[in-house]
């Protein structure tokens, strides 16, 4: 893992609908890497890699989403506090008391809530009834520094912690974002890799619906984080630790789904990344659940239709201010993706 480009991109503000922060970073980092960069309607990055020399070669389009989730400013009361509305989502078990910037300038603000003095019954608070806190005392004094529409985003603390790991802001999906770049960074591949940095998946898929029309890929791996499930049973014995099989653990390498609330992985896809990874000795893990869902499950069902395969990496504490991602689990994630793609043949998807 690059440190330094993950920091760079975990810090980048970049809420669904305006990514501009994020794809400054990433036409930045994909500078000679690529031919063909364009930026589409949708605000998508889209280049290729071309292949080694051959002729025919097949054209896999990997893709990673850049938006993040977070909030738009609604409006201003009377008091100077902010109403919002969520983009994407936002969890509201955890938001009183956080801390936020809002707008382009990154005004900062706090998440309002009522201390434990004044409210040891206080529950949940539901999402509507929060407000932000700028500092501002009446309408005119919010107004002077934020306007309604502007994006706000947790601020990032990006930073390694631990035993090999990092924590930061929007690592869902930055840190497939970096995985694509460092692919990028490699020698040519037998394939021609189509080049998918999209927007406002958080918000229904969005610019992944427009990619295939654009690149016409042969196939595509999508490139995702996804939820740990590996936090421990608060109710059961401490000395136990984990008290339970979870469906994804960090440190025991990508993530390979099997399906999802959109998606179908195609077989072929997905017993081909199954075997790379047997072959190389490299961990993985398989997912299959009737919730979440990534930009597969837009790319797979468009046009006439794209055999589509998802690698993740598991973290903890996604669509939150701070998730927290295995060095290792990363690291793993671009070993399998690179010898999966130095493995492809215009074979791979022939029906038996």
């Amino acid at each position: 893992m690059n440190k330094d480009l993950m920091r760079q991109l975990a810090d980048a503000r970049g809420v669904s609908g305006q990514e501009d922060e994020a794809r400054e970073v990433i036409l930045a980092a994909i500078d000679g890497l690529v031919e063909d960069i364009r930026v589409d309607a949708l605000g998508n990055v889209l280049a290729r890699k071309p292949g080694a020399a051959g002729a025919d070669l097949p054209r896999v389009l990997v893709s990673a989403h850049m938006d993040e989730i977070g909030f738009m400013l609604r409006s201003i009361d009377g008091d100077g506090l902010l109403r919002v509305y969520p983009v994407g989502g936002v969890d509201a078990r955890i938001l009183p008391g956080l801390r936020v910037d809002v707008g382009p300038a990154g005004v900062p603000g706090v998440l309002m809530w009522k201390p434990i003095h004044l409210g040891r019954e206080q529950k949940t608070v539901a999402l509507d009834n929060l407000r932000i806190d700028i500092g501002a005392s009446d309408r005119a004094g919010a107004a002077a520094h934020v306007k309604p529409g502007d994006m706000i985003t947790f601020p990032s603390e990006f930073r390694a912690i631990g035993e090999g790991a990092v924590r930061g802001k929007a690592l869902d999906n930055r840190a497939g974002c970096a995985l694509l770049v460092e692919l990028l960074q490699g020698e040519p591949l037998p394939c021609d890799v189509l080049v998918a940095f999209t927007t406002q998946e958080e918000i229904g898929l969005r610019g992944a619906q427009v990619v295939v029309e654009s690149l016409q890929p042969d196939m595509a791996i999508v490139l995702e984080s996804t939820p740990a499930h590996d936090l421990p049973d608060l109710t059961a014995d401490p000395d136990d630790g984990i008290a339970f099989n979870p469906a994804t653990r960090q440190g025991a390498g990508p993530v390979l789904t099997v399906m999802d609330s959109r998606t179908i992985v195609d077989p072929r896809l997905l017993n081909w990344l199954r075997a790379t990874a047997e072959a190389q000795g490299i961990p993985f893990q398989l997912k299959s659940s009737r919730g979440g869902g990534n930009d597969a499950g837009a790319i797979h069902v468009a046009g006439s239709g794209v055999p589509t395969a998802a690698i993740s990496m598991p973290a903890r504490y996604v669509h939150g201010p701070a998730a927290l991602l295995r060095v290792s689990d990363f690291d793993q994630s671009l070993a399998l993706l690179r010898a999966a793609l130095n493995a492809v043949s215009p074979t791979l998807l022939a029906h038996d």
